[in-house]
Order: structure tokens, then sequence, then C-alpha cells
């Protein structure tokens, strides 16, 4: 094989590489910025579509104080919203429920009373 051919050989593959990774498109960073955004686009229109005002308003002020549970109320809204369990539009009071429920489900373990430890 002469160099030439072996020249037209590495370049073929190489190409063939960079359509199989991806080479000739955006950097990931940017990709996932991409993508992020269109999944927070996507549960966003979700949110929108099955909270009432006063629930997305109630939502809007839980994320200010506690942003961590606010994303779990909502991913569990889009989850809920994807298998079928959200028929009708969710109401203030449906939300606060949502919430109670996550908040008791990550309470952080009871620490034994002084009674307890002394046995």
């Amino acid at each position: 094989m002469d160099d030439e051919e072996l020249t037209a050989l590495r370049a073929r593959r190489l190409g063939d590489l960079q359509k199989e990774f991806g080479g000739n498109g955006p950097p990931n960073a940017e990709r996932e910025a991409e993508q992020k955004a269109k999944a927070e686009d996507f549960k966003n229109q979700i949110l929108n579509q099955v909270l009432t005002q006063e629930a997305r308003a109630r939502l809007n002020t839980i994320a200010v104080a506690k942003p961590e549970k606010a994303a779990l109320v909502e991913n569990m809204i889009v989850r809920m919203v994807q298998m079928g369990q959200i028929q009708s539009k969710l109401q203030e009071s449906n939300l606060i429920n949502l919430y109670s429920c996550i908040s008791i489900l990550h309470q952080s373990p009871c620490q034994p009373c002084a009674c307890q430890t002394s046995q």
C-alpha cells in the first residue's frame, strides 16, 4: 500500500469515526446544555397544562424556599402525567398534599431520645 492509499484510508476512517461519535457537531457541553434546556421546557409545558394558576403559584413559592423539594414535586407530577395517573388539572390543595407526602418521605430519621440511649 502506497502513501496515497494509506492517507485516503486514514481520512475515510477518521470521517467514519467523526460521524459515529459526533465529531463535527457542537461540543459535548453545548449539547448537554441544549438537552437540559429541552427537558426543562418539556417539564414546564406539562406543569402548565396540569396545574391551576394557584397551584403553579404555590409551586413557585415552594421553589424559592426549598428548591430541592420543589424539583421533587415537579418531577413527581411529570412522572404521574406520563403514567396517566393525572387526568385533570391539579388544584392547590392537591399540590399541598403531594408536597406533604414528599416532606414526610424525606424527613431525616428520628434521633433516639435520652431514655432509649440509657438502656
